[in-house]
């Protein structure tokens, strides 16, 4: 019994640390985010194709959404959270756009002047 109550102590005090080590100030702002924990979305539009398209991509309240874009036409990316962004997309490589979602719920990520969706966040508490 008593290498039972220590194992339990142990983990106990494991996952006590764990927690303590993982909180952050406040949750809604980019910059309190680390880029480690930020979910990127890599987007590449070619002869007005766009990779990806339709695709589900999961994402927590508070985290920090990076889109990198790369692409042969401009276009505007509108990410349909609330509050909304739009990010205007020029014909050039390496471009990058962050933000955060704030609600839980879905949130379609797409392009204008394309019509598509390139992916939907599912963001989760």
């Amino acid at each position: 019994m008593t290498h039972r109550r220590l194992r339990y102590g142990l983990v106990t005090v494991a996952a006590g640390s764990l927690l303590i080590g993982c909180s952050s100030g406040t949750e809604s702002e980019p910059s309190d985010v680390p880029a480690s924990a930020a979910r990127v979305i890599d987007i590449r539009i070619a002869n007005g194709a766009v990779s990806p398209a339709n695709t589900r991509t999961e994402a927590e309240v508070g985290q920090r959404i990076v889109l990198r874009v790369d692409s042969d036409a401009t276009d505007e990316l509108h990410v349909h959270s609330s509050p909304a962004y739009t990010f205007p997309v020029a014909a050039a490589a390496g471009q990058q756009f962050d933000f955060t979602v704030t609600v839980p719920g879905q949130v379609e990520i797409e392009l204008h002047h394309l019509g598509r969706t390139v992916t939907t966040l599912l963001v989760r508490r």
